[in-house]
This record gives structure tokens, C-alpha cells and sequence, in this order.
């Protein structure tokens, strides 16, 4: 736990993957550590130094098995969310209250059989691609904000 009142923590610099395949459907994976069916977009930590691209792509790699993705556009903003009290104290040393995010619309250039969850530290147990839309209702309450400028600022994207 911090010793940080939780009003007065920052946000985590973050990228998040907002990655479609063909058929104009997103990638999506169910947490290896939420007991509810909790699915989410690819995201992680930018590491020092790195450009929003080059953490996009490790994150792929790191959590999928896979950077087949070819970028297509970087939303213009940061977006942000709030995690929970609780679990903001487990995350991170406590040190966050949230995550402000770079999101990167890619398109998928590889096969499904390209991608691989079980990695060396996985975070997701299944995955699916899944209607864009759908995805806002089966995200955890937190990130559907996130989620919902996504699909609208990525709309274009979207259409066939």
C-alpha cells in the first residue's frame, strides 16, 4: 500500500493496442487475473526512452505472441482511467491512480496462428476477435470510457 493519498497519484504512461483484423474485428483478451469475464484491448507500460510505436509493438509481442500489425493511426490524446482504490494499493507499489494511455490503431498482418498467449508472462487465458461494440460492454466498468472514445475516434477505421 502507498503512502501517497490516492488523489494525489499520477497516472502510469501507458500504450494501448487497438488492433483489427480483417473483418474489421478487435482483438481482445480475457485477464489471467480477474475472476470475472473481464476482456481488454493489449496495453502496457512505455518504457524510458521509447517512442509510442516501439512500445506498441513489444507490448504485442509480450503479451500475444506477435508484432504482425502494420500502424495505421496514434489517437491525438492521452486517455485516462481511474483503477480502483483497492487495487490501485496492489498495482504498481501503490504508486498510481490510473493509467493515462497512447492508443495505436494497427491492422493485423499476420495469421491467428501467429498469435500465442502463452507467454512468458502471460495475461490473458483466451482471446478472441470480437465486434468492436461488444467489446465496451465486456471490458471491466473502469476502461469502458477509454473504450467507447476509441471506437469513436477510430470509427473511420471500423467501416467497411
Amino acid at each position: 500500500m502507498s503512502d501517497i493519498p490516492y488523489a494525489e497519484r499520477g497516472y502510469r504512461p501507458c500504450v494501448g493496442i487497438f488492433l483489427l483484423n480483417d473483418d474489421r474485428q478487435l482483438f481482445a483478451g480475457r485477464r489471467i487475473d480477474n475472476r470475472a469475464e473481464a476482456w481488454q484491448m493489449p496495453q502496457g507500460g512505455i518504457d524510458h526512452g521509447e517512442s509510442v510505436i516501439e512500445a506498441c509493438l513489444r507490448e504485442m509481442e509480450e503479451e500475444i505472441g506477435t508484432n504482425k500489425a502494420e500502424p495505421l493511426r496514434e489517437h491525438g490524446d492521452w486517455l485516462h482511467y481511474d483503477i480502483p482504490l483497492p487495487l490501485a494499493d496492489r498495482l504498481w507499489h501503490g504508486k498510481y491512480r490510473g493509467q493515462k494511455q497512447k492508443w495505436v490503431a494497427l491492422r493485423f498482418t499476420g495469421t491467428d496462428t501467429d498469435i500465442n498467449i502463452a507467454t512468458a508472462e502471460p495475461e490473458f487465458c483466451e482471446w478472441r476477435w470480437l465486434d468492436p461494440h461488444s467489446l465496451i460492454d465486456l471490458a471491466v466498468p473502469f476502461k469502458r470510457n477509454v473504450y467507447t472514445t476509441l471506437m469513436e475516434s477510430f470509427a473511420g477505421l471500423l467501416e467497411r
